[in-house]
């Protein structure tokens, strides 16, 4: 049986998760199948744009992604703490973005006067609102529905598009979270849909370098923060030079022509103290490596107790290649 979502997600661990959706059918999500001849590729608009408006409604930010030909990575960034911070009238307006509401939110945005039994169901819906939108469920629900029922239109079709579920990993970590992310961003070149990194479109990585060349960083993915002294501050952990200069590292050694190890100029795996060897297979492998909460063996541990698991899955993988 799957595990269920609330005994993967601890918040109280970690805030990092990398969700993965697959298409459940022969014909792809995207590109072109080779079975009809028939190309797909104006999907990956939809997923991309959906995901990043998505990003603007919750309290969720997008950390990376890559949407390839049947199946999408996303790594996410839950904020809780904000969902928990914005008023009430805030909330309603986010979740109106998305969804119609009911007459009694209508009600309270117009501005018009509630009673006391109306102020308390408005009480129990906006409770309820603030915790749907710093859910990572609702988020992966919203985004393959919308996807789900826009293929099938378009398809002339009924039925399940997706998989049942989505599949979710908490990265416990630092050096779980970029090797994640990486290993998201490289997903069009080990695919050979694409040569460089910005050139892999619908890629976070693309959207960031041609951000980064005028200087700024996307509003629509979650800023890099640079190396401060908390441990996971308000932003990704890294400097954003660093980080692309990583992904550029780490896709030449993949290159059949270009066999090697990432070289010791490379400060954030130094800093990360991870050896070049194992970053090579944690970020070409990572899905088969792990298949669950990834991280240094304390931060595994922790992560384990607190939801009351027995055993500590992907202990050896996370001692032989996070060390």
């Amino acid at each position: 049986m799957p595990t269920a979502r609330k005994k993967q997600i601890s918040l109280t661990d970690t805030k990092y998760y990398h969700c993965i959706s697959r298409c459940v059918r022969r014909a792809f999500l995207c590109g072109e199948d080779r079975f009809t001849g028939k190309s797909y590729e104006h999907r990956r608009d939809w997923v991309e744009e959906k995901l990043l408006t998505l990003a603007k409604v919750f309290c969720i930010e997008v950390c990376g992604y890559a949407v390839m030909s049947n199946h999408t990575h996303i790594v996410l960034y839950v904020d809780d703490k904000k969902a928990q911070r914005l008023s009430d009238k805030a909330i309603v307006i986010r979740w109106h973005k998305q969804f119609k509401g009911n007459w009694l939110t209508h009600k309270f945005i117009n501005g018009d006067e509630l009673s006391e039994s109306e102020r308390s169901m408005l009480d129990a819906d906006i409770s309820e609102f603030r915790i749907r939108l710093a859910s990572i469920s609702w988020f992966m629900r919203v985004l393959n529905e919308d996807i789900a029922r826009r293929a099938n239109k378009e398809d002339g079709c009924t039925g399940r598009f997706w998989e049942g579920r989505f599949k979710s990993q908490a990265l416990l970590d630092e050096a779980a979270v970029v090797a994640c992310m990486v290993y998201v961003d490289l997903n069009p070149i080990r695919a050979k849909l694409a040569e460089r990194p910005e050139t892999s479109d619908y890629t976070s990585i693309k959207k960031r370098i041609e951000h980064a060349k005028q200087g700024i960083q996307p509003s629509s993915l979650r800023r890099f923060a640079g190396n401060p002294r908390e441990r996971m501050p308000s932003g990704l952990p890294f400097e954003l030079t660093d980080y692309i200069q990583l992904v550029e590292l780490t896709g030449r050694c993949m290159r059949a022509d270009k066999r090697g190890c990432i070289t010791d100029s490379q400060g954030l795996l130094t800093r990360l103290q991870i050896d070049p060897d194992n970053w090579l297979k944690l970020t070409t492998q990572f899905t088969r490596v792990f298949h669950g909460a990834v991280g240094r063996e304390e931060a595994l541990t922790e992560y384990c107790e607190h939801l009351h698991k027995r055993r500590r899955a992907n202990l050896t993988q996370c001692e032989q290649l996070l060390s």
